[in-house]
């Protein structure tokens, strides 16, 4: 196995790259164009413990063990990835033009922020990268103004000012891409339109083949890999169509089925809990409480 090449700053990214010193010790913006001539990244295994946002625009190169999934890159895609997630890359032919830039920042920029408390509500950092955000050329243009907004911002002589004009100006750039990855989901639909039945049939198919007796209760993990896609793509996919996230369908699907086992048996709720895989009937209870208003025994009496 090929080793992983780890890259933890800016500074590291720049000398790695063979460019000049960064302007700025916690962001940069690198140009594709810059150094897809002379980079040797065949194959190359690495984890980079940054935030990084790339927009593509007719790469030679693919992402290959990312997600589960390889990606070529096509015209106008953006993927997010989050700190110290391992990808590997294989080079494909040599573009004669490429007019794709990658933002990397380290977590440092934004710590002491608002935005380092909500980053986590991006969930597109934690997609898989064949869930890339495909941009038409309106959107593009939208994405890469700013980018330079940001860029002219940390080239600049640094006042005063600056740290709090590069975070607005980033927390703008994913607010945006929020609307269009909301765009992204709506226009497709169709394709989507199946997916809360598609994932109704892999919850029952679990319990009619009992693996939650080996396993216990289907996680969002599970499901997500069971679908082909990241758990927080798929979330906010069923979120979309539903209005509930994956953790919540699953919750009410076992729950439908620990009534009618109430209703219908003289089991008690503990052997319930088991049947049903989890691990705490205590749990159990509570999930019930939390969707039912009652306990599985007031549940059982109220209907006796």
């Amino acid at each position: 196995m090929k080793d992983i090449i780890k890259i933890g700053s800016i500074a590291e990214v720049h000398q790695f790259l063979g460019l000049a010193k960064p302007k700025h010790p916690l962001i940069s913006v690198i140009r594709v164009a810059d150094i897809i001539k002379d980079l040797d990244v065949d194959n190359l295994r690495y984890s980079l413990g940054l935030y990084q946002i790339s927009l593509k625009d007719n790469c030679p190169f693919t992402i290959v063990n990312y997600g589960r999934n390889s990606y070529d890159y096509q015209e106008g895609t953006m993927v997010f990835t989050a700190p110290n997630q391992v990808l590997e890359f294989k080079k494909n032919q040599i573009a004669e033009e490429d007019k794709g830039w990658s933002l990397a920042f380290h977590p440092d920029l934004i710590r002491k922020s608002e935005l380092g408390k909500t980053i986590d509500n991006y969930s597109f950092f934690s997609y898989a990268s064949n869930e890339a955000l495909h941009l038409s050329d309106e959107e593009r243009k939208t994405v890469t103004e700013i980018v330079e907004k940001i860029e002219k911002e940390f080239s600049t002589n640094i006042d005063a000012h600056s740290q709090t004009l590069i975070i607005s100006n980033l927390e703008l750039l994913l607010n945006y891409c929020v609307r269009f990855y909301d765009r992204q989901f709506y226009t497709r639909t169709n394709l989507n339109q199946d997916l809360a039945s598609q994932f109704e049939q892999l919850l029952k198919d679990y319990y009619q083949q009992d693996k939650q007796l080996e396993f216990g209760i289907p996680t969002v993990q599970y499901c997500g890999e069971a679908m082909n896609m990241s758990p927080k793509y798929l979330s906010d996919l069923l979120r979309k169509e539903t209005g509930q996230s994956t953790q919540d369908h699953i919750h009410q699907y076992i729950i439908e089925k620990a009534k009618n086992r109430l209703l219908n048996s003289t089991e008690s709720a503990s052997e319930i809990a088991y049947a049903l895989g989890f691990e705490y009937p205590q749990y159990f209870s509570k999930i019930f409480k939390k969707k039912t208003t009652m306990s599985p025994n007031e549940f059982r009496q109220s209907l006796n």
